[in-house]
């Protein structure tokens, strides 16, 4: 790892510390980070930041840990396997802590553009964006009434129903970065349909990320679509 590699890492590690502090106590944070609490008090004040280790410890294990807990809490399944996340996407303090831990999962450098669908991935994508200061835009089922030229995308579903998605052609630069996101990846279907848009619009894929993947057939679905890296923080069976 190199330099600037090394200082991305602390800084991340930083970011969720200072998330997560703003609704516990120091001794809460020690306690579910196992950190002492001054160091945590130093961290997230700015007085210095936290080792190689220490920093990839809060990003990838203890705040990916905490975050899939916090998101599985929040979500119901019922019987026949269908997902209600509504507290999740919801909760924006809790979608503040995704980036920094995403950005690492990912092992990727700030994009230029989040792109996701209308509607739910929306909230995600607004928070992703904010934190790495990108353009956030999303594709939707409809034209936009004053847009005259379109970036569109047609998509027949396992159900056989056909879906067409339309992005504004200004809003995705050729050459751009792009950051696919969703609040939740099951067959796949959506994440096609964005990767096709990105590439339609000239775009690089920086990766794809998905808040919870239900099952694997979305993520080898998106995987096979694109080159980047394809993730979820918390994967569930249903």
């Amino acid at each position: 790892m190199n330099r600037s590699e090394k200082a991305a890492l602390q800084l991340r590690a930083v970011d969720v510390l200072r998330t997560l502090k703003e609704t516990r106590t120091y001794e809460e944070l020690a306690a579910e980070t196992g950190l002492p609490a001054g160091d945590l008090n130093r961290y997230v004040n700015g007085h210095v930041l936290p080792g190689e280790r220490r920093a990839r410890q809060v990003v990838s294990d203890v705040g990916a840990d905490l975050l899939a807990g916090a998101l599985d809490a929040r979500i119901d399944v019922d019987e026949e396997g269908y997902v209600d996340n509504s507290r999740l996407v919801f909760d924006q303090a809790l979608l503040s802590l995704v980036p920094p831990v995403a950005a690492e999962l990912l092992a990727i450098d700030p994009p230029d553009t989040v792109l996701t669908a209308a509607t739910d991935g929306i909230t995600l994508a607004a928070a992703m964006a904010r934190h790495f200061g990108a353009r956030c835009a999303y594709a939707k089922q409809s034209r936009e009434t004053a847009v005259e030229e379109f970036i569109e995308a047609r998509q027949r579903l396992s159900s056989g129903i056909e879906i067409d998605y339309y992005l504004p052609a200004n809003a995705i630069s050729a050459n751009d970065s792009v950051l696919v996101v969703d609040d939740l990846i099951r067959s796949g279907e959506t994440q096609e349909l964005l990767l096709e848009i990105a590439g339609e619009a000239g775009a690089e894929v920086a990766g794809v990320f998905a808040l919870i993947a239900v099952g694997t057939e979305g993520v080898d679905r998106a995987r096979s679509h694109t080159d980047a890296p394809v993730d979820a923080l918390l994967k569930r069976d249903q």
